[in-house]
């Protein structure tokens, strides 16, 4: 349900790597930067949004724990450690909470309008 891939590293010189990544997405993106200890998401998605379907994160810089569980099933369940770069993608139906390790910069490919009309939250004590 979460797929994390290393953004291909295509060159890398004196002045630091450069990695690409592509997308048939268009619109406004989500560009965000997240402080460590911080703790986003705790939520998950049906799929009513283009944007949300599924959900891509490309994680520019730093390091997170992604916790992850299908609200369909809670018995398929895991555990993603990502270190930037990477493209990470967030299925429909997945709960999700992402941990900040260490600073991060990331770039959500949907808009903000996708994520009001396709976010729902679990009840702590029904996880």
């Amino acid at each position: 349900m979460i797929t994390v891939e290393p953004l291909p590293k295509i060159a890398e010189d004196e002045r630091g790597p450069t990695h690409y990544f592509n997308t048939d997405r268009t619109n406004q993106f989500v560009c965000g930067f997240r402080k460590a200890g911080s703790v986003s998401a705790r939520h998950y998605h049906k799929g009513l949004s283009v944007g949300k379907n599924p959900e891509v994160l490309v994680l520019f810089q730093g390091e997170v724990t992604i916790n992850w569980y299908d609200v369909r099933n809670k018995a398929i369940a895991g555990t993603e450690k990502v270190v930037a770069p990477a493209l990470v993608t967030v299925q429909p139906w997945a709960w999700h909470e992402v941990i900040v390790d260490k600073d991060i910069v990331f770039l959500e490919q949907n808009t903000l309008e996708d994520g009001k009309v396709d976010t729902f939250w679990v009840e702590e004590n029904n996880k």
